[in-house]
């Protein structure tokens, strides 16, 4: 049970943003995915999730194609992304941005919203309040929990970090422990290289679009030139 990437490519727009990347994500644990601006991380993720088209090679979700599969259909099978921005409906309360991402799947509403709040007790707090008045860290979190609302088994989070206070980058990666343990799959698009290594079992290195490095983020680690020449190149 994987969620499997072989020899992906996607274009956006006349710019071919991904080719032939492979990669695999694996239930209970973290695949992280860094580069440098540009790399294609980005398009990686909204290709995966059904929102920007596949050019060439294929997707599979526990052995079963996803690649021409629109975004909802995505999330019925089980995957859910957290794109980048801290998305969420502005002029709708907390609880109202999580009600309308669980109406995507049908039945238990309630149930998905009291697992959701126990991950985000913080959300459960001020669930009334109005999510354009929530700070940058509070909307990541309404972003993440948009997701949660899925009972995703596969994540894909991308740039979960950005702009936001070390305090609170500290809490939203105690989600992601939680959530790995719990053992949904993860794929994380971060920033911080440290940090997203830390706390990855594999990494994938894009450059231009082309994957640079494939294999256990342990190695990157051990060996900053590694990570060097995968991120920069010579």
């Amino acid at each position: 049970m994987t969620l499997q990437v072989q020899g992906l490519t996607v274009q956006d727009g006349n710019r071919t943003a991904v080719q032939d990347v492979s990669l695999t994500v694996e239930p209970g644990k973290v695949t992280a995915v860094i580069g440098a601006n540009g790399a294609g991380k980005s398009e990686l993720v909204l290709a995966l999730a059904g929102v920007l088209p596949v050019t060439a090679g294929t997707v599979w979700l526990d052995g079963a194609p996803l690649a021409a599969k629109g975004p909802e259909a995505v999330r019925r099978a089980g995957i859910a992304a957290v794109p980048e921005g801290h998305r969420v409906l502005t002029d709708l309360s907390i609880e109202d941005n999580l009600c309308a991402a669980g109406s995507l799947i049908k039945g238990g509403l309630a149930d998905r919203l009291a697992e959701t709040y126990a991950v985000f007790p913080e959300l459960a707090e001020r669930k009334a309040q109005l999510a354009g008045t929530l700070s940058g860290g509070q909307q990541q979190m309404v972003a993440l929990a948009h997701a949660l609302m899925c009972r995703p088994r596969y994540l894909l989070i991308d740039e979960m970090s950005l702009g936001l206070a070390p305090l609170i980058v500290k809490r939203l990666l105690g989600v992601v422990t939680e959530l790995k343990a719990r053992g949904v799959g993860i794929l994380l698009i971060e920033q911080f290289t440290d940090l997203a290594l830390g706390i990855a079992e594999s990494a994938v290195v894009l450059r231009g679009g082309r994957m640079r490095f494939n294999g256990p983020a342990r190695s990157l680690i051990e060996d900053k030139s590694l990570l060097h020449e995968a991120y920069f190149g010579t």
